[in-house]
């Protein structure tokens, strides 16, 4: 006695299940591609800014990452210290002022580590040029901590709220500048990192495999059902 055939219906659903499984395989697979494109037009506009000629520090807003300049006198009684752990070990962000003509702009002068005593790296007097990066306003603090302003215990660069516990009330909140290498031992500049995590092209490539491996599986599937049915 024949055994029982399976309703075409149950047959049909099932390609029709594995059919939008392959074609959301593609469909993942080609999103990954649309942000690989996404982040490599980002990678060049970043670098394009990081590593252009600097441009004067703008009054209002500027993108991040931006090489800007500015000249200024640095009012060193007002700087601030944000903790930080860098390539070299932990210390702290030392922030200063820089007093310009027309507004007060918050420098990230460079790291000191937490070894060196309180105030004993330079502080050049008169007027300097600054060159770095644009950084944005980080209000609030970090995931792990949040900032204090009443024990001055800052994790992260909160421009209003550093601004009004330094006394400034010119002070750029958009943005900060990171100051490049200045040959100084401490505070050290330059050290910001322009590192990008870019694995789309993998993801991409991962989806692509997926739906070939299921499309040749579900061929010996249909194929061994087409002749079993004889």
């Amino acid at each position: 006695m024949n055994a029982a055939r399976r309703p075409v219906w149950v047959d049909a659903t099932i390609l029709l299940l594995a059919g939008v499984m392959f074609v959301s395989m593609i469909a993942l697979g080609n999103w990954q591609m649309r942000r690989l494109a996404w982040k490599l037009d980002l990678i060049e506009s970043v670098q394009t800014r990081a590593f252009g000629d600097p441009v004067p520090a703008p009054q209002d807003a500027a993108p991040e990452y931006l090489r800007v300049f500015a000249t200024g006198t640095f009012a060193h009684d007002q700087s601030l210290r944000i903790k930080a752990v860098t390539e070299i070990g932990p210390g702290y962000w030392i922030m200063t002022p820089l007093v310009t003509d027309g507004m007060i702009l918050w420098i990230n002068r460079g790291f000191v580590p937490n070894t060196l005593e309180q105030g004993a790296w330079e502080r050049p007097q008169g007027q300097q040029r600054v060159t770095g990066l644009v950084r944005l306003d980080q209000p609030g603090g970090t995931l792990l901590e949040r900032n204090q302003p009443d024990t001055g215990r800052w994790v992260s660069a909160d421009l209003s709220e550093m601004s009004r516990a330094a006394g400034l009330r010119q002070a750029q909140t958009a943005y900060f500048i990171d100051s490049e290498a200045t040959g100084a031992d401490w505070p050290r500049g330059g050290l910001t990192r322009l590192t990008f995590r870019n694995t789309h092209l993998v993801y991409a490539l991962t989806w692509y495999a997926m739906a070939a491996l299921f499309f040749v599986a579900m061929g010996y599937v249909i194929r061994g059902r087409l002749t079993g049915s004889h």
